[in-house]
């Protein structure tokens, strides 16, 4: 177990090797995080780095780079996110924009009174400016996401810890992390 620095920088560490890397695209650490899965190693033995405010916060730090944190214990780490997961919560912000608006127009407009046409105009007019909305709150997620990345990109880096717990994985997460470009690809003997 690695002890911390300080009380401030506490740190559980495990006896569990961990094999790290540096990647230089989105593209290609999403590529090795599929592959990683496709082999059998669950997505909770996968981490990346923290978002930069997660980084100061913990670690005081206003600049890093990647080479640094790499077999640092105190680095704090965050799960991988596809960018069709991101694609999925765009649409459903988006959607439930829509929805919610079309539902609030079309209540107020189906009663007895209301012809067809009515209520379909309420429904699209209710709905639109909804949607709009969504769809102004899906793209901010979607730009947090690509920054979040490029953030990292631009300290040298995305970082990608791969929890193995036999030299056959060990090896097999090397192999696949160094196929998709990985840089620096190494194991250390603890993980977090």
């Amino acid at each position: 177990m690695v002890e911390p620095e300080n009380e401030q920088h506490k740190t559980m560490v495990i006896d569990t090797p961990e094999a790290v890397g540096v990647f230089d695209t989105f593209e290609d650490l999403q590529q090795a995080f599929y592959d990683l899965r496709m082999v059998g190693i669950h997505h909770s033995n996968i981490s990346l780095l923290a978002n930069e405010s997660v980084l100061k916060e913990k670690l005081g730090k206003a600049y890093w780079r990647a080479s640094d944190l790499e077999d640092d214990p105190h680095a704090p780490r965050a799960h991988f996110v596809s960018e069709e997961a991101i694609g999925e919560l765009e649409g459903a912000i988006a959607g439930g924009f829509f929805f919610v608006g079309s539902y609030i127009a079309m209540a107020a407009m189906l009663t007895p009174a209301s012809t067809l046409a009515a209520s379909i105009a309420a429904i699209a007019i209710g709905g639109s400016p909804s949607a709009v909305i969504g769809t102004l709150l899906a793209r901010r997620v979607g730009k947090h996401h690509k920054d979040y990345y490029a953030n990292q990109i631009e300290h040298g880096g995305i970082l990608l810890w791969v929890r193995v717990d036999n030299k056959e994985r060990e090896e097999l997460a090397v192999k696949i992390m160094k196929g998709h470009s990985g840089r620096d690809v190494h194991v250390h003997s603890w993980s977090k």
